[in-house]
């Protein structure tokens, strides 16, 4: 249900969704959208109660390396968007609160 919410959050902010649990041998992305010429990896998190540091908090370098393996993958798989930059954003999501999109929650190399 969060990835639900997530992508139809950034459709209508303007993304075209391409792909959702996206799988490679480098690791899994939650959500890739497209903007213009950019791409937008996203990493959704849901949790319980107040806890929206928890999720942000909770994505680890060792985490964040995985998806950018993965995105570097996902890019080489599609000719057409190897001139597309990317961004990788964060979205929090939890019961009683709104999402939270998070552009550029990281850069690589963080």
């Amino acid at each position: 249900l969060a990835e639900s919410l997530a992508a139809l959050m950034l459709r209508l902010k303007g993304y075209r969704m391409l792909a959702r649990r996206f799988r490679s041998p480098a690791g899994e992305i939650d959500l890739i959208g497209l903007r213009g010429g950019l791409i937008v990896v996203v990493e959704v998190k849901a949790r319980s109660g107040q806890r929206a540091r928890h999720a942000i908090a909770s994505l680890g370098t060792k985490q964040r390396r995985r998806i950018e393996r993965a995105a570097a993958f996902f890019q080489a798989g599609h000719p057409g968007l190897e001139n597309c930059d990317i961004r990788f954003d964060l979205i929090t999501l939890g019961p009683g609160w709104l999402p939270r999109h998070l552009p550029g929650a990281w850069i690589i190399g963080d």
